[in-house]
């Protein structure tokens, strides 16, 4: 059980920290196209990016090309926007389920530090699709409905849903082991 713990806690520091870099990239990406859009532009030129020009985060996902075949830089700085809240969404997530392995080592796992961490994940979940609806929906506003392919997955509201039920059973599991220990 000690060695599932300490790979879980690990593994989520890791997940953490690359999202955090991976906010500040997307962050650089965005000024980039919208500062500099020839700096940004090279690189989406690559013939493999021309194959597939989609850009996907989490289930948002838009494609920066337009009509022409050419890479749209207002799309691309649009869509860094929604990529930035949502690393950093995810970071959040990735560093409260350390602190829940983290907790779950030297004290009880139903403790309240849990459930609100729990919570907090469950709730992040379910902001990952918002965010991407939100902008999704600025995106066309901005650039034209047909201006843009975009699609979205609802996989973080169910996740969030399914957390949300769990935090439920740990305060319940908190309850009765106040309960227990109220009688030894």
């Amino acid at each position: 059980m000690k060695g599932i713990i300490k790979l879980t806690s690990v593994v989520a520091k890791i997940l953490e920290i690359v999202h955090w870099i991976a906010a500040g990239l997307m962050a650089a990406a965005g000024i980039c196209a919208a500062v500099k859009p020839d700096w940004v532009r090279y690189f989406m030129d690559i013939e493999a990016f021309r194959a597939d020009p989609e850009l996907s985060v989490y289930g948002f996902e838009i494609a920066v090309c337009g009509a022409d075949g050419a890479a749209d830089m207002t799309a691309l700085a649009l869509f860094a926007i929604g990529a930035v809240a949502i690393f950093v969404i995810v970071a959040w997530i990735a560093r409260s389920l350390y602190g829940v392995v983290r907790c779950a080592e030297t004290k009880s796992p139903f403790c309240g530090e849990n459930i609100r961490r729990l919570r907090g994940i469950g709730i992040l979940s379910i902001a990952i699709p918002v965010v991407g609806i939100v902008m999704s929906t600025a995106i066309r506003l901005i650039l034209g409905a047909d201006a843009v392919e975009s699609s979205l997955h609802f996989d973080g509201l169910i996740m969030g849903i399914i957390v949300l039920c769990l935090t439920q059973f740990f305060i319940y599991g908190a309850t009765l082991e106040r309960d227990v220990d109220g009688l030894l």
